[in-house]
């Protein structure tokens, strides 16, 4: 039985490569526009239905990853400009159920992920070798993170959220 949580399956970290920075950084750039097409002529209806049972909506899942990503090209601009600077956690859950969330169409969050994957992608793709073993701090986990595995994490969390929406619009048959 298909695990609906991980389509994808769980993000499995990689040696560096300048294959898999080529892959992760097309992974970073492409997503706004994947996203997008994920939810292309999708109804209010549909926005509505949750990628699982108990699991966010289409809707809290695209406002999600423009909050996620915002927090991610923080911390790689943070990394990049101090030593082992402390990240700021977030309440992910509680994120998803404030009012922009509820009730600011997607188009909003694409829009913004447009903007802010520009951005990223100009700050990715001019990290030097050397600098993807720069470290943040995460006080939930507790430990050093390398800008790499953050690049990983995230090239992983757009292909995710991608196919939770596109594996449920294959189940719904929409």
């Amino acid at each position: 039985m298909e695990d609906l949580r991980y389509p994808i399956g769980k993000y499995e970290p990689q040696p560096f490569s300048a294959n898999q920075l080529e892959e992760w950084i097309l992974d970073i750039k492409y997503l706004p526009n994947k996203l997008e097409n994920s939810v292309l002529n999708l109804d209010e209806h549909q926005l509505e239905t949750p990628y699982r049972p108990e699991g966010w909506t289409v809707k809290q899942l695209v406002h999600h990853v423009a909050d996620s990503h915002m927090n991610a090209y923080i911390r790689f601009k943070l990394g990049l400009t101090e030593d082992i600077p402390i990240i700021k956690p977030y309440d992910e859950v509680a994120w998803a159920n404030l009012s922009d969330t509820k009730n600011l169409p997607i188009n909003v969050s694409l829009t913004l992920l447009f903007s802010l994957h520009a951005r990223w992608i100009e700050v990715l793709t001019n990290i030097k070798e050397e600098e993807w073993n720069k470290t943040v701090f995460h006080p939930e986990q507790k430990k050093e993170i390398t800008l790499w595995h953050l690049l990983g994490m995230y090239a992983w969390h757009s292909r995710h959220h991608t196919a939770h929406i596109t594996t449920l619009r294959q189940r719904m048959n929409w």
